[in-house]
């Protein structure tokens, strides 16, 4: 039986509806879940015989039970889940909320999740991925949204819960948190009058809502095994909601529904040009080589000249390489305008260039210490930026490269969590400055990864490498490959209402807040279960 065998839950809907066409185009076997009286069962004969249209109650276990025995009847196993189905806020005052709609919100869009992934994970072998579809009401207070809003922030601890314990088994779980959607539950709210998507509009960065197509990409994405190393994410496609904060207006008022809402645009088919620092090894090097693989001209910037005119005359021509230090503005200047000299333009700038730091105790560390990482990983980017714009026309991105350690700071290393936590920051505020040019921001965030710069670090003993891979719940650390790929999705058009938000490869490890190894391969019996 080729192909995966998908199971997509809310497959009627609008997000639903537009995943399972992508996955059926993929080549995977969908198994498109939805309530009685939907077209489902409709939508899988439309997608041919190869895929199956199921009804089920996702609120109701003995109907999840059921669904899961005929999928083992038509299929026997289960490679991906991805639990979509939700039912919208009622946008009722807390005081005239009654018990039961809480509670049926939290069925739903939380329990309902849950016990649909145990029953798949329960089929799944090693390579298994679940995607929750999450959303920005989860992470951002919202008045009058209660029981939907608590749905869904439980539905994002429950991925990095699942993620952490299931890494073992070689499942993967991970969530996308969307921003306004035009879907038929927006559309709803709308015409109730419970959304004003006018207003909506002109609070996004990018100046509108997103579209179906836009969510299903990065569910695509998080199901696909270019996202191996990535569990325990939660990506948010807000077009930069999360980003705005400040009174006003984050976008001028539209005069008409924007072409871009309604319909995916027919974008250009030219070569990008597409610039990286500190791409003369390690993540920088691969991704310069997924890049031109991807037919994207590449410019490979390192301050080792050697070592980027090796990385461009390895990949051919057109690509070229320069010797820069991001730290001399006079060098970063002269280079940016070469560039626009001789490319006309730039498309993407990836800001990957970095150091580490001392791994000195506080009480020894100096002022310098500081600047000496804060000017590359920090000052750097933002002076490449600075410059990377001034070529950068409506389509065009930049990605920073962050860390984990943007999340969680590791003693001693002041000066390198400072950094990175400075760079998420300086990604949100260019996304809300930049959308509304048509200019977008992410961040990638590596954990621990095999580059020759986490080799330096345990030849010098400042690591334990056997401890990290203890720490990090899928068991090992990663490989540059997996940040290059993260890299190509973020900045490619299947990304494009990705604006601001920061996404985690990092097998697991910023979802891990238990005591002890997060990477236990002893399993209880009992928890699992007819797992193998």
């Amino acid at each position: 039986m080729e192909g995966r065998v998908v199971v997509v839950t809310g497959a009627a809907g609008g997000i639903g509806r537009a995943l399972v066409e992508l996955l059926a185009a993929d080549g995977d076997r969908v198994v498109a879940v939805d309530l009685p009286g939907t077209d489902v069962v409709r939508l899988a004969e439309d997608l041919g015989p190869r895929h199956v249209g199921l009804t089920c109650d996702v609120s109701n276990e003995a109907e999840i039970t059921a669904l899961f025995a005929e999928i083992d009847r038509r299929f026997g196993r289960v490679d991906v889940l991805i639990n979509n189905a939700a039912m919208g806020p009622t946008m009722a005052p807390t005081i005239d909320t009654t018990l039961e709609a809480f509670r049926r919100a939290v069925g739903v869009n939380l329990i309902g999740p849950f016990v649909l992934a145990r029953e798949a994970a329960r089929r799944m072998r090693p390579g298994g991925a679940i995607v929750n579809t999450a959303s920005l009401a989860g992470v951002l207070g919202n008045p009058r949204r209660n029981a939907y809003a608590a749905s869904k922030a439980g539905l994002i601890s429950l991925t990095k819960s699942l993620a952490c314990e299931w890494a073992a088994l070689g499942i993967r779980v991970n969530a996308v948190a969307p921003g306004y959607v035009r879907t038929p539950m927006v559309a709803e709210l709308e015409r109730l009058g419970k959304a004003d998507l006018a207003a909506v509009r002109r609070r996004v960065p990018m100046g509108r809502i997103g579209r179906p197509d836009e969510i299903a990409e990065a569910l695509r994405f998080l199901a696909s095994d270019r996202a191996r190393y990535v569990t325990g994410a939660v990506l948010a496609v807000d077009g930069g909601w999360a980003s705005f904060n400040q009174p006003g207006d984050a976008h001028p008022p539209a005069e008409a529904v924007p072409t871009e809402e309604l319909e995916r645009p027919d974008y250009s088919q030219r070569n990008r040009i597409v610039v990286i620092t500190g791409a003369g090894r390690g993540i920088g090097e691969a991704m310069a080589r997924a890049f031109a693989a991807n037919g994207d001209t590449v410019v490979v910037i390192d301050q080792d000249g050697q070592r980027a005119a090796a990385v461009a005359a390895s990949l051919g021509a057109p690509h070229v390489g320069f010797a820069m230090d991001v730290t001399s503005e006079e060098r970063v200047v002269e280079t940016f305008a070469g560039i626009r000299a001789r490319f006309g333009n730039i498309d993407l700038l990836v800001n990957n260039a970095a150091i580490a730091d001392a791994f000195k105790p506080a009480f020894a560390q100096s002022p310098a210490d500081l600047e000496a990482v804060l000017d590359v990983n920090l000052a750097g980017s933002f002076l490449c930026a600075r410059e990377g714009l001034k070529a950068m026309e409506p389509g065009a991105m930049i990605l920073n490269v962050g860390s984990i350690n943007t999340f969680l700071p590791f003693s001693p290393r002041h000066a390198y969590g400072a950094s990175k936590a400075g760079v998420d920051i300086l990604t949100r505020c260019m996304a809300a400055e930049l959308g509304p040019q048509g200019i977008r921001t992410a961040t990638v965030a590596p954990g621990y990864v095999r580059t020759p710069g986490v080799a330096e670090l345990e030849a010098a003993g400042r690591i334990d490498t056997d401890a990290i891979r203890r720490r990090i719940p899928l068991g090992d650390m990663g490989r540059p490959e997996d940040v290059a790929d993260a890299a190509l999705f973020l900045g490619s058009r299947a990304a494009s209402y990705i604006n601001g938000a920061i996404l985690y490869v990092d097998g697991g490890w910023t979802s891990f807040g238990n005591a002890g190894p997060a990477s236990d391969s002893t399993i209880p019996e009992a928890s699992r279960n007819s797992l193998e």
